[in-house]
C-alpha cells in the first residue's frame, strides 16, 4: 500500500489536506460530470492592456417589481419594490391598464398600503435602509386625479411594515427596524401630527400587522426577522383608544409561533394570522366583543396574509397558492392557482372572484376554485419597468445570472440578449455547474436548478427545513461533489448547512454547526473541507467564529475565535491560507495547516457592512457596497480595483468570476464585466 493510502481521511481533513488521498478516494467521492474546473488563473495580461478594463453589460434585473397591492372600486393600487424611484400605479382591472402613476421622495419599497374608502385617500408606508429625519409615511389624494402622492411624516420606526385606517379616518402605523422594539403610531388627518401610542411589548423586534375599529386597534408583532435567542414570539395587543391600555390578547394557540402576520377588522371579528416556523400557521376568528371568545384552525404552510371575505369564506395566500377557510364550519383547505403565482402581495374580492397581486408582477383574476379568468402583465399594462437591486450572481457556461425578486435575469455573454426566468422567492447566491445554474432560493425555498440547454423551465432540486430559510452563500466542494449552502434561520436564530449532490440529488442539512445562535454566513471548500463563518442577528452574543468542518460526515473538525467585534462577511482560500473578512471591514488570515492566525488587518475605510470574495487569477478579489478591490495572497495588502463601483445589491453585495477568471459584479444597477490583470 501506498504511504498515501496509510493516512486516514480523519487525518487529513484534521490537516486539511484531504487531497493527498484524491489518488485513492476520487472515483469514490466526485462525479465526473460535476468535477470542478481548476481555479481560473485566465489569460496572460496583454503587453499594451491597461491594468483594470471595465465593460458594462447592462442591467442587472429588469422589471416591474411589487411588494404591495390593495383594490377599490375596481382599481389596483400597487407599490414597487427595489426601484428607483419608490413609487405607487393605479391598474384599472377591467380596462387592464395604468391609469395613474405617483413617485415617493424615499425608501426602497412599499410594502404598506392602506385604503381609506369613505375620504378616498391612499396611504403609503416605506421600506428604507436607515432610519432619520426623512419622511415614511405617505399620502395619495384619490379624488384628484393628477395629484402626486406627499408625504405627511414619519414613524419613528425605519421601516413601515403594515396600515391600516379606523372608521374615523385615523391612520395607525406598525414595523420595525430600530434601535429598539416597534412602537404603535397614529397619525391624525386634522392636526397632520404622527404620535406614538407607546410600546405594547420590549420583547418583539418586528411589527407587521396593525387593525382598527373607532374604539379599537389590534398590534400583531413578534420575531420573524432576527429571532432565536429571548427575542419574543407572537404577540397580539388591543388598544383601547380611550384608556390608552394595552391588553394581551394572544390566542395560546398562536404563542409558540415566531409573529403575528396579518390582520383584519371583518364587521365583529378580528382576523388574525401567524408567520409559522416550525410549525404550520395558524388562523383565528376572535370576538371584537370578547376577545376571549375565538376560533383557531390550523392552516396549510408557513404563512398566511392579505386576507379577502367572499360570503362566508375568509381566502388568503400562503407560500404556493391561496388558503379558503371558514370560521364558522371550522373547515379549511388548499387552493392550487391554475398558474404559479410566486410569492403574493394582495387578495381582492373581484367581480365574484379574486384579484391577486403576485410578486411576478401581474395581477391575475381568479375563480374562487382557482380557475385563471385573465392575466395582467403589469410591464404590458404601462407600469413602468426599471432596473431593480439585485440579489446574487452567478457565471459560467456563456451565461450570468443576477438574481432579483421573482425572477433571476440571464444575459447571454456571447449574443447579448437577457432573458428573465420565473422562480419563487429570491436567489440569494447561486453556483453554475457543467452548465446548470443552482440557487440558494429564500424563503425556505432550498435549492433550485435551471439547466439552459433543456428548455425547461425551473425545479426545485432539494428541500429543507423550512425555519432555515435565508440561504446565504454557495460553494461548490469538488472533492467531494457537493454543492454547499450558508443558511441563516431568521425565525429561530442559529442557521445550517446544507448539501447537495448533483449526480445523486441526495442532500444533507446541519443545524446549527458553530453553535445555537450563530449562523452560518459564509462557507468555502477547500481539500474537502468546509470552512463556515458565523455570524448572529442578535446585537449581543458570540460572532466571528470560523470553523472547518466534514461535509460527508457532518461533524467538527477544529474551530477558531476570530476575537473581532463583527461576524464572517465572507471566507475564501489561497494555498494553506484562510481568508475571513467581517462585516465592517476586519481581515483574518487563517493558516490552516497550523490553525492559526497568522494576520489581522483592519480595512473598515473600504468595507462599511457586507462583503464578497472571490479567488481568480492569483489572488483574492473582493467587493463591498463602495469598492471593488484585491488581497495579494502573500503580503495580504490590499489594492482598491475599482473605486466608487457602488453596486446596486438589495441584500449585500456579490461577485463572481468565468472560467477565465473575468469578474462580474454590479456597477450601480448595471452589471459590469471587470478585466483585472494583476501585477505579479
Amino acid at each position: 500500500m501506498s504511504p498515501s493510502q496509510n493516512v486516514s481521511r480523519r487525518t487529513a481533513l484534521q490537516l486539511g489536506l484531504s487531497g493527498i488521498l484524491a489518488a485513492g478516494m476520487t472515483a469514490a467521492t466526485v462525479s465526473p460530470a460535476f468535477a470542478a474546473a481548476p481555479r481560473p488563473a485566465g489569460p496572460k495580461r496583454p503587453a499594451t492592456a491597461h491594468s483594470t478594463r471595465i465593460t458594462d453589460i447592462g442591467p442587472g434585473v429588469m422589471q416591474y417589481a411589487l411588494m404591495s397591492g390593495v383594490m377599490l372600486d375596481g382599481v389596483c393600487y400597487i407599490g414597487s419594490r427595489n426601484l428607483e424611484p419608490t413609487g405607487l400605479i393605479a391598474l384599472d382591472v377591467a380596462a387592464r391598464r395604468v391609469i395613474r402613476s405617483t413617485t415617493l421622495q424615499t425608501g426602497h419599497s412599499v410594502q404598506a398600503l392602506a385604503v381609506d374608502p369613505v375620504r378616498r385617500v391612499l396611504y403609503a408606508g416605506i421600506l428604507q435602509k436607515s432610519g432619520g429625519p426623512q419622511p415614511n409615511l405617505y399620502r395619495w389624494d384619490l379624488n384628484s386625479p393628477d395629484s402626486a402622492a406627499v408625504a405627511i411624516g414619519r414613524i419613528g420606526d425605519r421601516d413601515v411594515r403594515d396600515l391600516a385606517v379606523s372608521p374615523d379616518g385615523t391612520l395607525f402605523a406598525v414595523g420595525g427596524g430600530g434601535t429598539g422594539a416597534p412602537a404603535l403610531w397614529q397619525y391624525d388627518p386634522a392636526s397632520g401630527a404622527v404620535t406614538s401610542l407607546g410600546v405594547p411589548s420590549a420583547a418583539v423586534t418586528l411589527a407587521r400587522a396593525v387593525a382598527a375599529t373607532d374604539t379599537t386597534v389590534y398590534f400583531g408583532a413578534g420575531s420573524t426577522l432576527g429571532g432565536g435567542g429571548a427575542t419574543g414570539r407572537a404577540a397580539l395587543y388591543a388598544y383601547d383608544r380611550v384608556s390608552r391600555v394595552y391588553t394581551d390578547i394572544t390566542p395560546s394557540e398562536m404563542m409558540p409561533d415566531p409573529s403575528i402576520r396579518e390582520l383584519a377588522v371583518d364587521g365583529d371579528r378580528l382576523l388574525v394570522s401567524t408567520a409559522g416556523s416550525t410549525q404550520p400557521t395558524k388562523l383565528a376568528a376572535i370576538s371584537l366583543d370578547d376577545h376571549a371568545s375565538y376560533s383557531v384552525a390550523t392552516s396549510v404552510g408557513k404563512t398566511a396574509k392579505n386576507f379577502a371575505v367572499l360570503g362566508e369564506d375568509v381566502f388568503c395566500a400562503n407560500e404556493t397558492g391561496l388558503i379558503r377557510w371558514n370560521p364558522a364550519q371550522g373547515s379549511l383547505d388548499a387552493v392550487t392557482p391554475g398558474v404559479d403565482l410566486g410569492e403574493i402581495w394582495g387578495v381582492d374580492p373581484w367581480e365574484g372572484g379574486l384579484a391577486v397581486t403576485s410578486g411576478y408582477g401581474v395581477v391575475v383574476h381568479l375563480d374562487v376554485d382557482g380557475s385563471v379568468i385573465e392575466q395582467i402583465d403589469l410591464g404590458e399594462a404601462g407600469a413602468p419597468v426599471s432596473a431593480q437591486t439585485c440579489m446574487g450572481i452567478a457565471v459560467g457556461a456563456g451565461f450570468a445570472y443576477v438574481g432579483g425578486n421573482g425572477t433571476i435575469a440571464r444575459h447571454d455573454l456571447a449574443g447579448g440578449g437577457v432573458t428573465n426566468l420565473r422562480v419563487p422567492g429570491e436567489a440569494k447566491d447561486a453556483e453554475v455547474l457543467d452548465g446548470v445554474l443552482y440557487t440558494g432560493q429564500y424563503s425556505s425555498q432550498g435549492i433550485w436548478a435551471y439547466d439552459p440547454r433543456s428548455g425547461e423551465p425551473f425545479r426545485r432540486a432539494a428541500s429543507f427545513p423550512s425555519a432555515q430559510n435565508r440561504p446565504l452563500d454557495t460553494n461548490w466542494d469538488a472533492d467531494n461533489g457537493l454543492l454547499l449552502v450558508a443558511a441563516q434561520a431568521d425565525t429561530e436564530g442559529g442557521g445550517s448547512l446544507w448539501t447537495y449532490d448533483p449526480a445523486t440529488g441526495a442532500s444533507t442539512c446541519a443545524v446549527n454547526p458553530i453553535d445555537a445562535v450563530q449562523l452560518v454566513r459564509a462557507v468555502i471548500a477547500v481539500d474537502g473541507v468546509a470552512y463556515l463563518g458565523g455570524d448572529n442577528a442578535q446585537k449581543t452574543g458570540p460572532r466571528g467564529t470560523v470553523v472547518a468542518w466534514d461535509p460527508v460526515e457532518a461533524r467538527e473538525l477544529w474551530r477558531i475565535e476570530t476575537g473581532l467585534p463583527n461576524g464572517i462577511a465572507a471566507l475564501e482560500s489561497h494555498g494553506r491560507h484562510l481568508f475571513a473578512l467581517t462585516i465592517k471591514g476586519g481581515l483574518v488570515v487563517i493558516d490552516r495547516s497550523r490553525q492559526k492566525i497568522v494576520h489581522t488587518a483592519d480595512h473598515g475605510a473600504l468595507v462599511k457592512g457586507f462583503a464578497a470574495l472571490k479567488a481568480a487569477r492569483g489572488v483574492i478579489y473582493g467587493v463591498s457596497d463602495s469598492t471593488l478591490f484585491r488581497i495579494d495572497p502573500k503580503t495580504f495588502a490590499v489594492t482598491v480595483v475599482v473605486a466608487d463601483i457602488n453596486g446596486g445589491w438589495y441584500s449585500g453585495p456579490h461577485l463572481n468570476v468565468d472560467e477565465e477568471g473575468v469578474i462580474y459584479t454590479l456597477r450601480g444597477r448595471t452589471l459590469v464585466k471587470v478585466e483585472d490583470w494583476p501585477q505579479s
